[in-house]
């Protein structure tokens, strides 16, 4: 079930959350044991550091623009683009300038 957003109203993701200074911020609209939804703002330089998820993780940039490190290769992500990132294999996010992002883990 979704839950942290409004049903039945059109919106735009990207103004689900807002940027703040010097932080990552989330917003998780959905998470139970098949799946979950997080609305992610970064800042300029800041990132989430090297992991691996236990789920393939799909993300979708939706405004800027963002690194994505996958194993040992590197992907540049623009509003519109999209990549599933595999699991269990490690990779990490930098946010090359403000970007926003939905991230979509399937387990």
């Amino acid at each position: 079930m979704y839950k942290n957003i409004e049903k039945k109203v059109k919106l735009a993701l990207k103004d689900q959350v807002e940027y703040q200074k010097g932080q990552v911020v989330s917003k998780t609209l959905v998470q139970n044991d098949c799946v979950s939804m997080t609305i992610f703002s970064f800042d300029k330089g800041e990132e989430i550091s090297t992991h691996a998820a236990g789920g393939d993780a799909m993300v979708t940039v939706l405004e800027g623009k963002g690194r994505f490190t996958v194993a040992d290769e590197v992907f540049y992500l623009e509003a519109g683009d999209t990549l599933i990132m595999p699991k269990d294999i490690p990779h990490a996010v930098y946010g090359e300038e403000q970007f926003k992002m939905q991230l979509v883990v399937s387990y």
